[in-house]
């Protein structure tokens, strides 16, 4: 295929807004490419590259060379030369990254190198991610959704299913099961302000988990071989020996698990988030795919160090944040969080979940496992990175993912010391969701997250079935500027800069961006007040004069080195617009600094 074809699509359905249409021109997109071509692609299509790290940032994307006057790229060539790309590192590497890269754009088009720097920066504005081109990939195959959904749940990988999907069709897919050593989707959680919506959605009974604000983690081991993967299927094993000296203590042989890793201060308190993550930073993990290193590998650091031209990357999520679902109320001594989460027990009345609660016998437990895993934190230098799991998918030979939370939670309590299992009771009332709410909060954790006793685990899915709980925390702040929408949204100005006033400067202070919470109506309204304020016009920005103060929710504040402020805001959404307020009434950025550091907002 063209290369130029494959952007005219992307472009067709930026300019669609309807559902199914862009799902037409996807679907006759995948039927136009070669069986060779289908995994970069349908990748492609999603947005996403399929060699993932590249080595190249913001800096390499700006002085691009003029755009080629005829088409001449093929998908392949766009593929291979991506590939040298992203097999760049050591000496030199900058510059020859740089070559390859200028190469590439001056044999470009005007609209291939719109595709280029889409794919390249990750913000591909066409509106069709994994869940439009699922769709796209049933209907050129002709297959059912939920059969595409199922092996894309299983494989973990959109390229990997599509290529099936359209060589086998539906006898394609079904060959697709869990694989100890190649990563599943996760399930994710959906969201509910408070304990008592949660409850009253799932009902009761139901499990109450402790949140962390950790890092998901996906275990595989066969024998002795462990490999530890990412919410996002990046392999991670080198980065944690600590998960991998927990998962060789347990006696399955063949598993595979779910759960949180978190960094412990020395008192078993848990650390900031970005301390934690910059343990799984994104640049130099390895892709997803079948990945069980050698037991002899497993404890070394094997990551690359070349950062070409981006920098340092990994821990600033700016205003996306993680949105890992995990639970763990214990700290490293077995005391502290326990002792908080046995009272909310106490206080509950409520039964355990097997041995799945902190207390009884977690403090032996970990007496048990923190050596082994302390020592394998102090070969990296690092804190403690204490993994804890919720979920057990597969055990010696048997899949689980189908089987009932209360009976793979009851598997789980059996397979897994007590000292390596989440903070669990099993609640009949909102009053004891609350109690374990509170605990959960008390213990410097970052909510809970409220699970049905009967659901099977539903991989990739953010279903109904788990609803994650967190204190909410609110702002009155400025719009800065307003980017133009994509999708659905657009022709309406959507994506909000927000900043906060610095009184000593009297300069704003941007935090992040978001679009979350916006009606159709809003997204109108705004549109027309933005452009009145609008004291500068770029292709997809439009800057502002700083006077529409809007009420911001958000779970928390990073550190950040995206925003010349060092801090943003994680899960940003628009709650009202304040009309009421003027900017100077706004909240400053020491109410956002106060957050950042664990005080109250005045």
């Amino acid at each position: 295929m063209r290369f130029v074809d494959l952007a005219a699509t992307s472009a067709a359905v930026t300019a669609t807004s309807g559902r199914r249409a862009k799902v037409e021109l996807l679907a006759a997109a995948l039927r136009s490419l070669a069986p060779g071509e289908v995994p970069a692609g349908s990748g492609y299509l999603a947005g996403e590259l399929r060699q993932r790290q590249t080595g190249v940032g913001g800096a390499s994307l700006r002085d691009l060379p003029p755009p080629a006057a005829e088409p001449t790229l093929t998908l392949a060539a766009v593929d291979a030369t991506i590939d040298e790309i992203a097999a760049v590192h050591g000496p030199g590497s900058q510059a020859r990254r740089r070559d390859l890269l200028g190469r590439l754009f001056a044999a470009a088009t005007a609209d291939e190198q719109r595709m280029l720097v889409g794919l390249f920066s990750g913000e591909l504005r066409q509106g069709a991610q994994v869940g439009l081109l699922t769709e796209a990939v049933a209907r050129a195959a002709e297959v059912p959704v939920p059969t595409v959904r199922r092996a894309l749940l299983l494989a973990g990988d959109l390229r990997t299913v599509a290529a099936a999907a359209l060589r086998g069709g539906a006898a394609a897919l079904a060959e697709f099961g869990l694989q100890v050593g190649r990563p599943l989707s996760p399930m994710l959680a959906q969201s509910a302000p408070s304990v008592d919506a949660a409850l009253a959605s799932i009902g009761v009974p139901a499990v109450v988990d402790v949140k962390l604000d950790g890092i998901r983690i996906q275990v595989h081991r066969s024998g002795a071989d462990i490999a530890v993967f990412t919410r996002s299927l990046d392999e991670i094993t080198g980065r944690v020996p600590e998960v991998v000296a927990a998962v060789r203590s347990l006696p399955g042989r063949e598993m595979v698990l779910d759960g949180e890793a978190i960094g412990l201060d020395e008192t078993g308190r848990p650390l900031p988030f970005q301390q934690t993550s910059s343990r799984a930073a994104r640049r130099g993990a390895a892709p997803p795919g079948s990945a069980l290193p050698a037991a002899d590998a497993v404890g070394t650091d094997a990551v690359g160090t070349d950062t070409g031209d981006t920098g340092a990357v990994g821990t600033d999520t700016g205003d996306t944040g993680a949105e890992d679902t995990g639970a763990v109320g214990v700290d490293a001594a077995g005391t502290g969080e326990a002792a908080a989460w046995a009272d909310a027990a106490e206080r509950a009345e409520a039964a355990t979940v097997d041995a799945g609660f902190p207390g009884g016998s977690h403090a032996a437990g970990a007496a048990q496992v923190a050596p082994a895993v302390r020592a394998a934190a102090a070969r990296t230098g690092d804190s403690v990175l204490m993994p804890y799991f919720f979920d057990l998918l597969h055990l010696d030979g048997e899949d689980l993912i189908d089987r009932p939370g209360r009976e793979r939670w009851s598997v789980l309590a059996r397979a897994v010391d007590p000292a390596l299992l989440v903070g669990r009771v099993t609640v009949d009332d909102t009053e004891q969701a609350g109690a374990a709410f509170a605990a959960a909060l008390d213990a410097g954790q970052e909510g809970v997250v409220v699970k049905a006793l009967d659901a099977p685990y539903e991989a990739g899915r953010r279903g109904a079935s788990w609803i994650k709980v967190k204190p909410r925390h609110t702002l009155d702040l400025v719009v800065l500027a307003v980017e133009w929408g994509s999708g659905r949204r657009k022709g309406w100005l959507s994506n909000l800069h927000l900043g906060a006033r610095d009184p000593r400067t009297g300069e704003f202070v941007m935090l992040g961006k978001t679009f979350k919470g916006l009606t159709d109506e809003t997204l109108r309204w705004q549109t027309e007040r933005f452009l009145a304020l609008a004291v500068e016009h770029g292709d997809w920005v439009v800057r502002v004069r700083p006077e529409q103060v809007v009420e911001i929710a958000f779970d928390g504040v990073q550190t950040s080195s995206r925003y010349p402020g060092g801090m943003a805001l994680r899960f940003a959404r628009v709650l009202r617009y304040r009309h009421d307020k003027t900017a100077a009434e706004a909240d400053t950025v020491d109410a956002v600094r106060a957050i950042h550091a664990g005080r109250p907002a005045r």
